[in-house]
């Protein structure tokens, strides 16, 4: 594979990633960067993180609207998303391994990765809609 080309505006879309744990969506990242970058285009900005998924160094989940939302946090985690505002939300569990290891014993191949998502609905979406009730 050749070398990739350094590019300022690639490493601020890292950089901007690294900072923030809730997975912004590519939209977040490109209204974020016009401040730093005015002439930044939304595309670059896709092309950008899809170029940094491939490479491995940030990872895109769906949380179930029509926005893809990215995270530069590799390290094993699960997350939370709320079915109501679309957040993703960091979980560590300590349990996982577990988990993980029933699936194994009854999985036909070799288990590489995983990914796990838990759905419902958040604090601040729980507390909105009792507001609304009262």
């Amino acid at each position: 594979m050749a070398t990739l080309k350094y590019s300022r505006q690639r490493e601020a879309i890292k950089t901007f990633l690294a900072g923030h744990t809730d997975h912004p969506t590519a939209d977040t990242v490109y209204t974020c960067l016009r401040e730093i970058y005015p002439n930044i285009s939304l595309g670059t900005v896709y092309r950008n993180l899809s170029l940094l998924e491939q490479l491995g160094e940030i990872t895109k989940s769906s949380a179930g609207s029509s926005a893809e939302h990215y995270d530069a946090n590799l390290e094993p985690h699960q997350h939370f998303i709320c079915t109501q505002c679309h957040k993703v939300y960091d979980i560590h569990m300590e349990d996982i391994d577990s988990f993980i290891d029933a699936a194994a014993r009854i999985s036909p191949g070799v288990i590489e990765s995983y990914r796990a998502n838990f759905y419902g609905t958040c604090e601040e979406c729980s507390r909105n809609k009792l507001t609304k009730i009262s």
